[in-house]
């Protein structure tokens, strides 16, 4: 017997007890595992490891009506299968045509339809689609960090040459990237991650490390001056009093603002999209001035110039 058939005959076994069984109790009921108690106490650590490496919500917990007391194993069935959604069949027909019509690189999603009852076609309804409409591709950090998401896993992973330890609340799809919305520890703000630009794998904390999404998290990035592929610059974007509060409306809340006694507003804007950004402060026309930094200011200059010529 290999070791996956003997994983899901101790799956089998803890889902179906009406208490916790025993290691020996284990030992008893689950074929495949070794004779010698020893080799069976090292093969059960590590199917345990296993199973909570995939999510199975394995608890240790006493053993009812025993003397003296022992503690023992079971799967929480209420957090092991899921929940019946309820949908209806031209329900189940639409996730059907998204499945079909959009397909993440190397994952085979129509499984999880088979889960929720079947490819179920909506009276009248036209075959669904062969063959995807639209692919987007894959990172190898998906899975983790959805995970992560999903239940409330603190994470750590080198950007930008930095270590970063986040709380990541959101993973969004714009212009081609996946990004990640996260709490920064150290910045103490919320971020934008491209994650195509974390450097490695990503480690990831116990489930419950942090309570929830803080208030006025921006999500994704929706602004095209950070959606580019250059570094990151901090730009200082100086507006006249009478356009501030426009620009505060456009750059969010989570981009830093100093007000000026005459009503003017200094916003420190995090840049990645250099032409983007450029027509973003045209659109003020004499109204706002980039002061900073140096080198950013000498850019705009310079274009400005070269048009005027």
């Amino acid at each position: 017997m290999d070791k996956l058939e003997r994983l899901l005959n101790l799956i089998s076994a803890l889902l179906e007890t009406s208490r916790p069984l025993t290691a020996e109790e284990v030992r008893e009921r689950v074929p495949g595992y070794p004779a010698n108690k020893a080799s069976f106490r090292r093969a059960f650590e590590r199917d345990k490891d296993d199973l909570r490496e995939m999510g199975v919500p394995l608890v240790y917990e006493p053993v009812p009506g025993i003397d003296p007391p022992t503690e023992g194993y079971r799967i929480d069935r209420s957090r092991y299968y899921l929940r019946d959604p309820g949908f209806e069949p031209d329900e189940l027909a639409a996730l059907h045509l998204a499945v079909s019509a959009v397909r993440l690189d190397g994952v085979e999603s129509a499984e999880g339809l088979w889960k929720l009852g079947g490819v179920v076609e909506a009276e009248g309804q036209e075959p669904a689609v062969d063959g995807a409409w639209a692919s987007l591709p894959a990172d190898p950090n998906l899975p983790a960090l959805y995970r992560a998401c999903a239940e409330r896993r603190t994470v750590e992973f080198r950007y930008h040459d930095e270590d970063r330890t986040v709380d990541p609340h959101r993973i969004g799809y714009q212009r081609g990237r996946w990004y990640l919305t996260a709490w920064d520890h150290d910045r103490d703000d919320d971020r934008n991650f491209r994650m195509d630009r974390i450097d490695g794998p990503v480690t990831v904390g116990p489930a419950g490390g942090f309570a929830g999404r803080p208030a006025g998290v921006a999500g994704m990035p929706g602004a095209p001056w950070q959606l580019g592929d250059g570094d990151e610059i901090t730009a200082q974007l100086l507006v006249d009093a009478d356009h501030a509060a426009f620009a505060a409306r456009q750059l969010g809340r989570s981009t830093p603002v100093e007000s000026a006694p005459d009503g003017s507003a200094v916003f420190a804007v995090a840049v990645t999209n250099w032409p983007a950004f450029r027509s973003f402060v045209l659109t003020f026309l004499e109204h706002a001035e980039i002061i900073g930094p140096p080198e950013l200011r000498a850019r705009m200059t310079q274009w400005l110039m070269e048009v005027a010529r």
